[in-house]
């Protein structure tokens, strides 16, 4: 193995930098233009401000006092602390992730350049930086599973120079990321072992099985009001595991085809590949629909297994280099109406035609009251305000403010006060009413 020469450390930087601030562009316009995505960023941000300011990660828009930790464990996003702390702002952790992605861009990139040369290997990592997986998981802004790409982009490149050692280092952190991963350790485990690494490979394995088991029955239980795991009955749902596989199979089977396809099908010939088992087995036994497809964050830890096994595969096998014309056709393909392809769009960087008018109705919410609010505004109030979300506010919580997007389609309440008053009792005065806007005061 031959190290990088200067040559390639500056193409692997400036691959992972200018990879990095497309991200960045994409998350702070989408951000500016108050484009809608989910209440996942608005609890992310609440989580990690709780770390930065009490150190529970409380997150008041999950219900009044919720802990974080009893619904997914993900004790990593603490080390977002530090640096919210400094720059308090819901972009401080959209640029986190944007980092974490850079990352695994120069590790692959590396990794790439080292063993296959810095032509083929500068277009793997190219491929990798705007693959699918990871556009969408910045359209979908920030998940705790950013912080799997790097690490998984690190094991990956330390299992194909057979850097056992490493691959443990990099794989146990993974425990800390999300509650599923434990599985994944088991499998990096069980790769140990087929590698000869007989007795790393069960170690690791049995940390990955026993974390995940402690996490499941004990940790994550002691933190949920429901003393349980909120997600287990999501497997299968009513009808069972086995018949939830077969919901939809034709969307199932494309997002596994084009999860290899953007590696030109060679990630199939490496062992490492059997990382990804894990997670299409919970997403495709799922009840839930937005699990089956490629949208959101779920395919973003796939991509650095993928890519990191397509190398793997022309590593040991150099005529199978062909699969790299493969990969950039079909990662052409995506690109097609893909989120990156938005900043190609001079509409993208004008004011959305409601931002100003949400700006102004937030700018009449007082910093640091308490405001009861629906998906559309919960993301641009976190960081200055004790956010509920109307939807699991419950009783025993008496917001200041309740601040609504009638107009927005998202099936928040038209009458502001009549709502607020029924769910909360006192007086409400109606303060606010512009563009679908409306802002109720209590009296």
């Amino acid at each position: 193995m031959s190290p990088l020469t200067r040559g390639q450390r500056l193409v692997a930087a400036l691959i992972a930098l200018s990879v990095g601030a497309a991200y960045a562009v994409l998350a702070l316009v989408r951000y500016r233009r108050f484009t809608i995505s989910s209440w996942d960023h608005a609890i992310f941000e609440q989580a990690v401000k709780g770390y930065a300011r009490s150190g529970a990660p409380i997150v008041d828009v999950k219900g009044p006092g919720f802990n974080i930790l009893g619904d997914h464990f993900s004790p990593v996003n603490v080390l977002i602390a530090p640096v919210y702390r400094l720059i308090p702002s819901a972009q401080t952790i959209a640029l986190a992730q944007v980092v974490l992605i850079a990352v695994s861009v120069a590790v692959i990139a590396a990794l790439a350049m080292r063993h296959l040369g810095t032509l083929t290997g500068a277009v793997i990592a190219v491929a990798y930086g705007v693959s699918f997986g990871l556009q969408s998981a910045v359209e979908a802004e920030f998940h705790e599973v950013a912080f799997a790409a790097p690490l998984l982009a690190l094991a990956g490149a330390a299992y194909v120079e057979r850097r056992f050692g490493a691959v443990v280092l990099w794989s146990l952190p993974l425990l800390l990321v999300k509650e599923d991963l434990g599985l994944t350790v088991a499998v990096i485990g069980g790769l140990l072992w087929w590698a000869g690494e007989r007795r790393r490979g069960v170690v690791l394995a049995g940390v990955g099985l026993a974390a995940m088991a402690v996490i499941l029955l004990v940790i994550v239980p002691a933190f949920n009001p429901g003393d349980a795991y909120a997600y287990t009955s999501s497997l299968g749902g009513d009808r069972g595991i086995v018949a939830t596989l077969f919901d939809e199979p034709g969307r199932k089977l494309a997002t596994v085809a084009l999860t290899v396809g953007v590696t030109g099908l060679a990630a199939l010939a490496s062992p490492w590949v059997l990382l990804v088992l894990p997670t299409f087995a919970w997403r495709f036994a799922g009840d839930n629909a937005y699990y089956w497809g490629t949208e959101w964050h779920y395919s973003l830890l796939l991509m650095p297994i993928v890519f990191v096994a397509m190398i793997d595969t022309m590593r040991r096998w150099p005529r199978l280099r062909w699969a790299t014309a493969v990969a950039v056709v079909v990662t052409g393909f995506t690109l097609v109406n893909s989120p990156l392809a938005t900043l190609l769009d001079s509409e993208t960087y004008r004011d959305a035609p409601r931002a100003g008018a949400a700006r102004e109705v937030i700018a009449k919410v007082p910093a640091g009251a308490s405001v009861e609010t629906d998906i559309a505004m919960m993301s641009h109030l976190v960081t200055d305000h004790t956010v509920y979300w109307w939807g699991s506010i419950g009783d025993g919580v008496t917001p200041t403010y309740v601040l609504f997007d009638a107009a927005g389609g998202i099936g928040s309440p038209v009458d502001v006060v009549a709502y607020a008053e029924e769910a909360h009792g006192g007086t409400y005065e109606l303060i606010h009413d512009a563009d679908g806007y409306l802002l109720a005061h209590r009296r």
